[in-house]
């Protein structure tokens, strides 16, 4: 990967060293990339000084709030990294929200509410980001990455409104892909097996979800997050020049299972 070295990427959603975000974050650093990464603000400065010691491992040039729910907060982002190298190259979005009871019960039971939330922040943000994302790509091009779920393809157990926001985040995909491609900016998407993460500790009975797709994935085991990483290098380099538009399963091969 040694294109990578001296590219800009943005990575959202750092919450700890167990998340996703963190480990391609990790990944990219490693490869050579300089580093912005975003994270959602808790209003609470423990938590923010608690991830400034997660992250000092991979030495971020930047770390910036961003309230993905918030126009502004995410525009003043992009015109940091605009003020400090005048560009992007990778951008990840790794970011999904969604009321817990709305993940398991009946689907018929959810609300509009929970509903319009897990699309605003696991799906539209999607749009959001790639729109302020393209005015720093569009000379050079550029690679966006979401990460998404097998459970916005399948009905999944406990995943109920996730797997809408999900399916909605990969058909923003491919449309943004469609538009961008003229630019050489890039859009694709990871759909990762289950992990376990911070996340995915508010989706019931997780631990049965886990088993199962190790006993049923060809691999016979689960995929850890620094797999995922290595995909999302992959997809942040020159060697994935010709990929856009796709949904990128690390998962161990448990899609293809009946």
């Amino acid at each position: 990967m040694q294109d990578l070295k001296g590219k800009i990427a943005l990575v959202t959603g750092v919450a700890n060293k167990r998340s996703i975000a963190f480990a391609i974050a990790e990944r990219l650093a490693q490869y050579g990339t300089t580093l912005a990464l975003a994270f959602q603000p808790m209003g609470k400065e423990n938590s923010e000084n608690k991830l400034r010691k997660t992250v000092e491992s991979i030495s971020p040039d930047l770390l910036l709030a961003m309230d993905v729910a918030d126009s502004d907060s995410v525009r003043e982002v992009f015109k940091t990294i605009k003020d400090k190298w005048g560009r992007l190259d990778i951008l990840v979005h790794s970011m999904a929200s969604a009321k817990r009871e709305e993940l398991g019960g009946r689907t018929s039971d959810i609300s509009l509410e929970g509903y319009l939330l897990a699309q605003h922040i696991s799906a539209y943000s999607l749009i959001e980001l790639a729109r302020n994302a393209r005015p720093l790509m569009e000379e050079h091009g550029g690679s966006i990455m979401s990460l998404t779920y097998i459970g916005s393809e399948r009905a999944t157990n406990n995943y109920n409104v996730m797997g809408s926001a999900k399916a909605a985040l990969e058909a923003n995909t491919r449309y943004l892909a469609m538009e961008m491609g003229e630019q050489n900016i890039r859009v694709n998407a990871i759909s990762a097996g289950p992990i376990r993460t911070l996340s995915a500790s508010g989706i019931k009975d997780f631990l049965d979800l886990l088993h199962n797709a190790a006993e049923k994935s060809p691999l016979g085991r689960n995929v850890t997050q620094e797999e995922v990483a290595n995909a999302a290098a992959f997809l942040g380099s020159s060697l994935s020049s010709g990929i856009t538009g796709q949904v990128l399963h690390v998962d161990g091969g448990y899609n293809i299972w009946g």
